[in-house]
């Protein structure tokens, strides 16, 4: 079993050494965005709609297509949800596969439409309408998307997606929120493998289909007390694993 101490010591060469900026990540992938303003709808929408289609693909590119087509005056119009439900279905998907923002034409596309009915439906198309409605709480936040209303919100109530997306909007706009320590590690490849490689998750468990849940509490349970919340330690592991998993070492660290 792994020793607390020793992981716990190895997490603080790993973000002494992403503040120092030793494992890269100057431009993460959401930064390719249109600069809108932090506190609009327009700018939440921006973050939510493409997210839902981050599923087994290269996030830079997934938001260098987002940014591409939301500049596009022709395909701009698919990050409006009045605008989508206007639309034939044709129409949305010829916008959405300009820039290849959906690479399954038809399957992505439903996505895209089914979570602009969903912010139209149950949000009057304005997606902040969700946090305020769950008190800014992440653990209402995620039981409103991953329970009671699953369905509604495709892709984006998967496990690894639901935490990324209010890592990304917490990040991206000026949502704040009650109960961030409830904010887990969005346990996609990268962070699955970095928590592989320091040991906090047996061979075993790398293979098994229940991995992402294991990596969330795994985390929960060995940060608790610490300085850390697990939300804290997500983008170093990410770049960690990205870069190639580059020698945790104190040379180059004056942080601890």
């Amino acid at each position: 079993m792994h020793d607390r101490d020793t992981i716990i010591k190895k997490v603080d060469i790993l973000y002494a050494m992403w503040q120092n900026g030793d494992l890269g990540g100057e431009f993460m992938p959401e930064d390719e965005n249109p600069g809108l303003m932090r506190d609009t709808n327009e700018n939440y929408l921006y973050f939510t709609l493409p997210m839902a289609l981050n599923y087994q693909r290269n996030s830079y590119k997934l938001w260098e297509s987002a940014n591409k087509t939301y500049r596009d005056p022709e395909t701009s119009f698919v990050f409006s949800p009045a605008k989508v439900l206007e639309s034939d279905f044709s129409q949305v998907q010829e916008a959405l596969i300009k820039y290849r923002i959906a690479l399954q034409k038809n399957k992505q596309t439903e996505i895209w439409i089914k979570l602009c009915e969903t912010i139209t439906d149950l949000f009057d198309g304005d997606i902040r309408n969700l946090f305020k409605e769950c008190d800014n709480d992440v653990i209402k936040i995620r039981e409103f998307i991953q329970k009671n209303h699953k369905k509604d919100f495709p892709y984006l109530s998967g496990t690894k997606i639901c935490n990324y997306w209010l890592y990304v909007i917490w990040q991206y706009t000026n949502q704040e929120y009650t109960n961030i320590d409830a904010l887990t590690v969005a346990p996609d490849t990268h962070v699955i493998k970095a928590t592989h490689k320091l040991g906090l998750i047996t061979d075993k468990e790398l293979q098994s289909s229940n991995v992402q849940k294991i990596v969330i509490e795994r985390w929960q349970e060995i940060l608790r007390g610490t300085r850390y919340r697990p939300i804290d330690i997500h983008t170093p592991l990410w770049l960690w694993s990205r870069n190639g998993f580059k020698e945790l070492s104190l040379e180059t660290n004056t942080n601890l």
